[in-house]
């Protein structure tokens, strides 16, 4: 039996001992790569008539911070794996600076003349020339698999290149060419569509390690800046749609004034034409990326800049950046001034979001700027903007980064954010703010908050929130004294059931996160009579080894609510199975009740596992459970790699209720609301709809045996009130959901890239007449937050009635 209770039935076996380790990303082979890549892969060093002497693979960041790889492996396999093949292991350490490279060296062999520079990794692996796979992994255990379904399905892979004649690859084909002096490379933009033919292409070996030095030792060479301008001007290269109608074209002597310098993370810097065409649909503004190298420019250098026109897209779904890499560029003249910034207001930003595509890319589409937000926006990108006296709507994160809205009346919540009211409120003010001077970061502030005075800056964008204002001069914060709130505490008569997502807490966090979000419990929540948890992991986290218990988190953290004043909670869960329930791969994430026993009774009901379904029984005394606690069809594909609703059967006064404890599968996969494909795929629903039916028929059951059974279904649903997910779940008037019972101010628990928005819901049976619901805002708006998820509560007084 897998119940776990306080008080009464002992895990078997000691705790495990929680270890310092390294987090690995959680990355998937089926999902592309916006950080580190397999950028290039040679396997003909040393063979005859190679110029190289050693095999090698190349790893590059896209991404715009330092990417670990410390605890990672290279790992290659043959293109035509027999059934004793292997894939065979090189461990890495370190790791990658954005836009840099690292450098794995690999076999020797006797050919070849050129050595490669110094490794910043080296294995043993003696890889085919002609023909292989080399995946990227989270971890150094060997991979199992050799198949590309296989691989494809295995979450340790980060990026995987198959080349050659190679079975395991991504995407239609392996990449052809390679041989004894060709290797296949990614292409400059490092773009990874998980599709290897298209990503890369064979061509002369060209390996660069993390210090920029190529073969033999040196750097690369560098050409002289342009002395002249060209016949091309910013405006030419961003022309009237998304893309460039120069991609892939070599410019020369393009030339601008330094607006921003970025040195640090994705280094380069922008540069503005201070003689515009008067077209609002062309922009004047461009971003010229350096790599690994700091620029040396400063803001005001006019200068010539030749190089390869790109388009650079920094995430899956997302809308490019133009931009010009491998630069060489001439400063004619410093201190000259800056062309004047373009005000952001509620007047100049248009009322709709983006145009539609029909789901398709909106790529070639005609820039609008008049008439749409994103289009006005991507016309200014790379450009001078500025605002002023904006309101705070996403609270300071920690990379110094805060979302302001520049239009103050939209859609405005009672606290001061703004609110993500439907798909098609997509609140076109928005914009995320950082800081181009390390010395000056953004300051602290929460939702609400004024960001006064002027904040001027170049208009980028990114993977994270779409377009941002990298700030050159921030305006000050005013202080809006937002406070955490306080529920009322239930009456004697009234059962108080909360839900909170603690957000991966296990036994080896720091005892201040347990107190923060005890006092969250005892005080602010006003010590609930049962509080449903999601995201307890088990007690070693993310270590991954097999343990599933969840008692010495339950232990700290109910010692932590005692101390803060609360009640001594008991608590019931059932272990998920090693790995099954999704989450951060070794944490084993599951729902748990806490219950107050002085005030409300647990009816243990033995029979419930991680495998076994929990039934509604009709009973001569009313409807009951099979097993309680119990999980609601745990063997649904529905609930494959994801939590299983925890359903318990409580009494109060006398009374039994049913508590369903919810987490639904996360938005991960969605595409972006300010990507490239309009109107943006929610694949992630579908899950999300099946897993609400799941709930749904479960309760419909119950209340077939009894029409007023108390049921209060509750958790992290993942989806949002006005959602498919939602009418799921609440079909056929089975369940209410509280949410609308709110004023529309108040409909949010959640706040993500400046929207205010519900991913946790309480919902009630008909059963259940009159609840008083109270989402209790003490984390989501506040940048010091123990959670990013609000708790709610709802109290309700156990008697007869219905809906009417």
């Amino acid at each position: 039996m897998q119940i776990h209770r306080s008080g009464s039935v002992l895990l078997t076996g000691a705790v495990a001992v929680a270890l310092a380790v390294t987090a690995l990303p959680a990355a998937a082979q089926a999902a592309p790569s916006a950080t580190a890549v397999i950028s290039e892969v040679y396997g003909g060093g040393g063979n005859s008539g190679a110029t190289l002497t050693r095999d090698f693979v190349e790893l590059a960041n896209a991404g715009s911070a330092p990417f670990e790889v410390g605890g990672l492996s290279v790992q290659y396999l043959p293109g035509s794996p027999s059934a004793g093949s292997q894939w065979q292991v090189s461990e890495l350490s370190g790791s990658i600076a954005p836009g840099g490279r690292y450098l794995v060296a690999q076999a020797a062999g006797t050919g070849g003349t050129v050595a490669l520079p110094t490794a910043d990794a080296t294995g043993t692996v003696a890889m085919a020339a002609g023909s292989g796979t080399v995946a990227l992994v989270s971890g150094t255990a060997p991979l199992t698999c050799k198949s590309a379904a296989d691989c494809a399905a295995d979450t340790r892979i980060v990026d995987l290149v198959g080349y050659g004649s190679a079975v395991v690859r991504e995407g239609s084909g392996p990449v052809p060419g390679a041989s004894a002096t060709a290797s296949v490379a990614r292409a400059a933009s490092l773009a990874d569509t998980d599709d290897n033919a298209a990503d890369l292409a064979a061509g002369a070996p060209t390996p660069v390690n993390a210090k920029g030095e190529t073969s033999g030792g040196g750097q690369e060479p560098e050409e002289p800046g342009p002395t002249e301008p060209g016949d091309v001007r910013i405006h030419d290269i961003q022309g009237t749609t998304r893309v460039s109608p120069l991609d892939g074209t070599s410019v020369t002597g393009v030339p601008g004034v330094v607006t921003g310098v970025r040195a640090s993370g994705s280094r380069g810097f922008w540069i503005q034409d201070t003689a515009p065409d008067g077209d609002p649909r062309t922009g004047e503004g461009l971003f010229v990326y350096t790599g690994s190298t700091a620029p040396a420019v400063k803001v005001g250098d006019a200068v010539l800049v030749s190089g390869k026109v790109a388009e650079y897209y920094p995430g899956t779904g997302t809308q490019s950046l133009t931009q010009i890499t491998a630069p060489r560029f001439t400063v004619l003249s410093s201190g000259n001034a800056l062309p004047a910034p373009v005000v952001l207001d509620a007047r100049s930003v248009p009322g709709r979001y983006v145009p539609s595509a029909d789901g398709g890319a909106i790529d070639a589409l005609p820039l609008d700027p008049s008439r749409y937000a994103l289009d006005l926006y991507e016309a200014l990108e790379g450009s001078r903007v500025e605002f002023a006296d904006t309101r705070v709507t996403g609270a300071t994160t920690a990379y110094d980064e805060i979302w302001v809205t520049v239009k103050p009346r939209e859609n405005p919540t009672r606290r001061g954010g703004t609110l993500y009211a439907s798909y098609e409120d997509q609140n076109t003010g928005r914009l995320k703010v950082m800081s181009l001077d390390p010395a000056r970061p953004v300051p602290t502030a929460n939702v609400g908050d004024v960001l006064k005075g002027r904040t001027t800056g170049v208009l980028d964008y990114a993977s994270y929130g779409g377009y941002n204002v990298q700030a050159t001069e921030l305006g000050t914060v005013v202080d809006k004294k937002l406070r955490r709130e306080v529920t009322r505490k239930q009456k004697k008569d009234e059962l108080a059931v909360a839900t909170y997502n603690v957000e991966n807490l296990d036994a080896r966090d720091d005892q201040a996160k347990f107190d923060t979000l005890a006092e969250g419990v005892a005080v602010n929540l006003s010590s609930p009579d049962i509080v449903s948890l999601e995201e307890i992991q088990d007690d070693n986290g993310a270590v991954n080894d097999g343990t599933t218990g969840s008692e010495a988190t339950l232990k700290r953290f109910t010692d932590a609510i005692v101390a803060k004043g609360g009640p001594r909670y008991a608590w019931r869960y059932i272990a998920p199975e090693n790995n099954k329930d999704g989450g951060e791969p070794g944490g084993n994430i599951r729902n748990v009740f806490l219950f107050n026993p002085q005030r409300v009774s647990f009816t243990d009901r033995a029979g419930g596992d991680a495998t076994t379904p929990v039934r509604a029984v009709d009973t001569w005394k009313g409807v009951e459970l099979s097993a309680s606690p119990g999980r609601i069809n745990p063997a649904s594909t529905a609930w494959a790699d994801s939590r299983k609703p925890l359903v318990g059967e409580f009494a109060f006064r006398g009374k039994p209720v049913f508590v369903i404890g919810n987490h639904f599968a996360s938005k991960g996969g969605d595409q972006p609301l300010h990507g490239r494909y309009q109107e943006p795929t929610r694949s992630s629903e579908t899950k999300r709809i099946q897993q609400a039916a799941e709930v749904n028929t479960f309760v419909t059951a119950l209340l077939k045996a009894d029409r007023s059974a108390k049921v209060v279904a509750l958790g992290d649903f993942n989806d949002f009130g006005f959602s498919p997910t939602m009418k799921a779940l609440t079909k056929g008037r089975a369940l209410k959901p509280l949410i609308a019972t709110l004023p529309p101010s108040e409909r949010y628990s959640y706040v993500f890239d400046g929207n205010s928005q519900t991913l946790d819901h309480i919902l009630t049976s008909p059963g259940i007449r009159r609840p008083d619901y109270d989402v209790v805002h003490i984390n989501a708006e506040f940048a010091d937050q123990a959670s990013d998820h609000d708790p709610q509560v709802v109290r309700v007084k156990v008697g007869g009635g219905f809906w009417h």
